[in-house]
């Protein structure tokens, strides 16, 4: 469930040519980015914390013999580490994003995969109401259509990252629920997946694949690795109970006539299409936004005011449950609406290099002593780095698009 892969992508770069790109662009990413270990405290020592695992595991009912095969002899694995502390999450742009994720290779694979698994996508929307072009975007964009489901061995990977203190609540649950279900047979000990645990073709997670995993071809088996019908279901059963909406897109790509005030963006602010029509927000062609009822739509700018603009729905919401990231929804969003005709971003996608590392921090620390709370210089633009810079672009009559950028940069260096 989470976008994982193109870390991992560097481990195996021989193993889907379509990465080759992907790997060098976020290897220099990479290389560039702290370990953040000031930050969090030393873990316990292996051994002990190891023992307290195996206790809590058989309390939970797994057999003592599957925890002994599958803990005894084990050890971190700091490669693990160091992929944790390098997420590039928050430091890509828009279009150095889409030029990985939204490629002409995954468009023409995802539009030969809608249409020779027709028939089973629609018999899944009509199950759980997430229209097939989604079901294969996201399934392109977690696993590359099934090329790449993760090399690392999902058990050791979630050991390392459970006695690691960064997250250590959020993987110990993902290691027990693991335990449990190899204990119940799902899969066997070496089972193979993401270096943070996520398996099979859309990526899920242990306690994501406990709670929605779906039998769909009827064998007993949950098969997120080999049966479409399981990996097609269980991703739409995800969706369906997060609040997918059957009768919704995601969003789309519009246009502004006229001025407009900035604070009006973000998430937070929702509003009908009607009223945004009045406001002046048009369709990216020119004309009004459609005649329908959606009430919680929502206008971001993820390349700044310059850049495009787009209005989301619930379902850009929803996409966000699967993953956090605000990029991997558009990336989701956009390349759906590429699987059946629609065409590229209109607006100029803005710079396909992130701000170093050093002038988000520099950002940061300004932003910190000028008393508009960005929280940690830690180099990573996430929600709370963009609220403070959209306060004080407020304050100091910018336009508010909550961007990190080199003219806000001169501009705090002013102040």
């Amino acid at each position: 469930m989470y976008d994982y892969a193109m870390n991992e992508l560097e481990l195996r770069t021989s193993y889907i040519k379509i990465a080759l790109i992907a790997v060098m662009v976020f290897s220099m990413v990479m290389a560039s980015w702290p370990s953040n270990s000031k930050n969090v405290a030393p873990p316990p020592p292996f051994d002990q914390w190891l023992q307290s695992l195996k206790a809590e595991a058989i309390s939970l009912g797994v057999k003592r013999t599957t925890v002994n095969q599958a803990l005894d002899g084990i050890l971190p694995i700091p490669r693990i580490i160091e992929l944790d502390r390098s997420q590039p999450e928050f430091t890509l742009t828009l279009g150095s994003y889409f030029s990985k994720a939204v490629t002409s290779k995954r468009i023409a694979k995802g539009r030969e995969m809608l249409e020779k698994h027709a028939v089973l996508l629609r018999r899944v929307y009509e199950k759980f109401g997430v229209q097939p072009r989604f079901i294969v975007a996201f399934w392109g964009l977690e696993s590359n259509f099934g090329q790449y489901t993760g090399v690392f061995p999902v058990v050791n990977a979630l050991v390392t990252l459970s006695h690691d203190r960064r997250r250590s609540s959020f993987f110990r649950e993902q290691l027990l629920a693991v335990l449990q279900l190899i204990d119940k047979g799902h899969f066997p000990i070496d089972v193979k997946g993401s270096w943070a645990g996520a398996m099979g073709n859309h990526q899920f997670i242990p306690t994501t694949y406990r709670d929605f995993a779906v039998d769909f071809d009827g064998d007993g088996i949950r098969d997120l690795w080999n049966s479409l019908p399981d990996i097609f279901a269980s991703a739409a059963n995800y969706l369906a109970r997060a609040g997918w909406q059957r009768d919704q897109t995601w969003g789309r790509e519009v246009r502004l006539s006229g001025p407009f005030d900035m604070a009006l963006t973000g998430l937070h602010i929702q509003k009908p299409l009607r009223e945004w029509d009045s406001l002046g927000v048009r369709r990216v062609d020119g004309r009004k936004l459609p005649n329908v009822m959606i009430d919680g739509a929502s206008l971001l700018l993820p390349a700044g005011y310059k850049g495009p603009k787009f209005l989301v729905y619930q379902n850009y919401r929803t996409t966000m449950v699967w993953n956090r990231s605000r990029l991997y929804a558009f990336a989701v969003g956009h390349l759906s609406d590429r699987l059946i005709g629609k065409p590229p971003i209109q607006a100029d996608l803005g710079d396909l290099h992130p701000l170093a590392r050093s002038k988000v921090i520099e950002i940061q620390e300004r932003l910190n002593k000028a008393g508009f709370k960005a929280g940690d210089p830690d180099g990573r633009v996430g929600p709370m780095t963009r609220h403070a810079i959209r306060r004080y672009q407020i304050k100091h009559g910018l336009p508010s698009d909550g961007f990190p950028n080199s003219q806000l940069i001169n501009h705090l260096s002013n102040k």
